[in-house]
């Protein structure tokens, strides 16, 4: 039992042995590390400063309280020191735009060095193996909090400058802002592009009112003549334009004549409303078009255009269709811009929906031309007319590219009749410049099939508005499709259209807004357009058309 009681307290003397080891081994690599980091903080100072600190802070240990305090006190300022140096490396290495911020970080750190190499300091604080001064200390620390303070807030300040994850917030902020701004200014934009749109130019307004005043003034000089035979002969090259605007028509028909190889074949077909039609036989009596023949008509003379018959003229009588386009329209437009658009009552116009009567307005004829007011013509057009339609009633050029302009973009296909009749990929074409075949147009009943679709569309479920859907729903599988450099687009509203493109074109078109008669016209684009007016009458001259 002795012996194993022995044993058993020599075991204990061996163990506490092994751990009074262990604890001297871990005090010994502490002590180290606490000499590491003497060395690593007084990097920036003095040698002779640093050695002392070293000294004072193996004594601080077990020694003078105010010596702990200076040690901690010290420890705040270098590192305070590093972060400030670590700020100003980051911003001399990103090249930031901000001089100034740099050099308070440079004499920030360069202060917290000079502070600790103050003489006084130096011999109550740094440099003595007696008890610290209290005064001093407390006028040290209370120094070394006022720069970490400052060091702080100007950290605080410049923050931004340098941490991405708040950069990349701003940044995001900002583009919400001003992606909020963009869409509100589109609207406002888009509302006075449509005002300016639908709007009448004083200039073209002038022109109207010196032409009637003219007619006035002059009746004899303007009584309506027999119509001419070359009206109705089928030989020759037949144009039809509608339009309520003066100078626009002269624009077209000077362009194509201009541009014939034998004018004298030209046949005009021009149709315009009641208060427009003594201005327009005005205007090309003064200006007669040589050698080329033009007829000039009112809507109402076309007496089968009855609201009996013409489901547009029929719907326009509804009460719930005049609410929807006449009351409300400019608050409804600032909400929604789309709105806004469908809203226009042009899209009602019957000098818009006279296109789809041809072969009742000219029973003769067995091909026309159809051009809208807003295109110039640059080639000799005669070649449409010996074109192989293969059948087909409407001869245009296709405006598809990719997955646009497909008949999905203005059919509503999720009402079933749509979905059962149409294609949605089919390829979407061009009113503006049409060749139409009106032997097939009469062969095919067409105006039967757009009355059919028309009346069906009273509640705006097949298609919001215009004659471009009425009419791709008519002359589905009954369209040829012509050469695009027959009919190049977007003049009123695309910039970026080729000018080689243009050059090659025979027929330009204006659609769009930016029509070249108004002052938000696309000015690379309006010399072409304006070059076929006819400057030289009185009146274009006296109404400033700025030409």
């Amino acid at each position: 039992m002795a012996v194993a009681v022995r044993g058993g307290r020599g075991g204990g003397s061996a163990l506490r042995n092994f751990f009074s080891y262990r604890i001297f081994v871990s005090a010994i690599f502490t002590l180290l590390f606490l000499v590491t980091l003497s060395v690593l903080f007084s990097s920036h100072h003095d040698s002779t400063i640093g050695n002392a600190y070293f000294h004072r802070s193996l004594v601080s240990l077990s020694s003078d309280p105010l010596k702990t305090r200076l040690d901690l006190i010290h420890k705040q300022a270098n590192d305070h020191v590093a972060l400030v140096n670590a700020y100003a490396a980051y911003a001399r290495k990103l090249k930031l735009e901000i001089a100034k911020q740099l050099k308070m970080f440079e004499d920030l750190a360069q202060n917290f060095s000079d502070l600790q190499s103050k003489q006084n300091y130096r011999s109550n604080l740094f440099d003595t193996d007696g008890p610290l001064d209290d005064d001093s200390l407390k006028q040290f620390e209370k120094e070394v909090k006022d720069k970490v303070k400052f060091a702080r807030l100007l950290i605080a300040d410049s923050k931004e400058s340098y941490d991405n994850q708040l950069k990349i917030q701003k940044l995001k902020d900002t583009i919400f802002a001003v992606n909020e701004l963009f869409v509100k200014a589109k609207k406002n934009g888009a509302f006075a592009s449509s005002i300016a749109a639908k709007s009448t130019p004083k200039s073209l307004h002038c022109l109207a009112m010196r032409l009637m005043e003219e007619r006035i003034s002059h009746p004899e000089k303007y009584r309506d003549e027999d119509p001419e035979p070359e009206y109705e002969d089928p030989t020759l090259y037949h144009y039809a334009i509608f339009s309520d605007n003066v100078i626009a028509v002269s624009v077209v028909v000077n362009s194509v004549i201009k541009n014939a190889e034998e004018p004298w074949k030209h046949v005009f077909h021009v149709v315009t409303d009641r208060m427009n039609l003594a201005a327009m036989k005005v205007w090309f009596k003064m200006r007669p078009i040589q050698q080329a023949h033009i007829e000039i008509k009112s809507v109402e003379d076309f007496t089968f255009l009855t609201s009996s018959y013409v489901p547009v003229l029929k719907q326009l009588e509804s009460a719930k269709l005049q609410n929807f386009y006449f009351q409300n329209s400019a608050e409804n437009a600032t909400k929604d811009v789309n709105n806004m658009k469908f809203k226009n009552p042009k899209y009602l116009s019957m000098l818009n929906h006279l296109r789809f009567y041809l072969p009742e307005m000219y029973p003769t004829l067995h091909r026309i031309l159809f051009l809208d007011d807003d295109v110039v013509v640059q080639k000799d057009l005669t070649a449409l007319w010996t074109i192989d339609l293969d059948g087909k009633v409407n001869g245009a050029v296709e405006t598809c590219f990719g997955s646009f302009h497909r008949y999905s973009q203005y059919l509503n296909f999720s009402h079933p009749l749509v979905r059962e009749k149409f294609n949605p990929k089919a390829c979407a074409w061009a009113f503006g410049m049409n060749i139409f075949d009106l032997d097939a147009w009469r062969r095919e009943k067409c105006t039967e099939q757009y009355h059919y679709w028309q009346n069906l569309n009273e509640d705006r479920t097949l298609w919001k508005l215009g004659t471009l859907p009425a009419g791709l729903m008519t002359f589905f599988s009954k369209t040829k499709s012509l050469d695009k450099s027959w009919h190049v687009l977007g003049l009123g509203f695309n910039p970026s259209v080729s000018m080689d493109e243009i050059h090659k074109a025979a027929v330009i078109h204006y659609n769009g807004d930016m029509k070249p008669w108004l002052d938000i016209a696309l000015n690379q684009y309006k010399e072409l357009w304006t070059k076929y007016i006819d400057s030289e009458m009185e009146f274009v001259q006296m109404c400033n058309f700025g030409v």
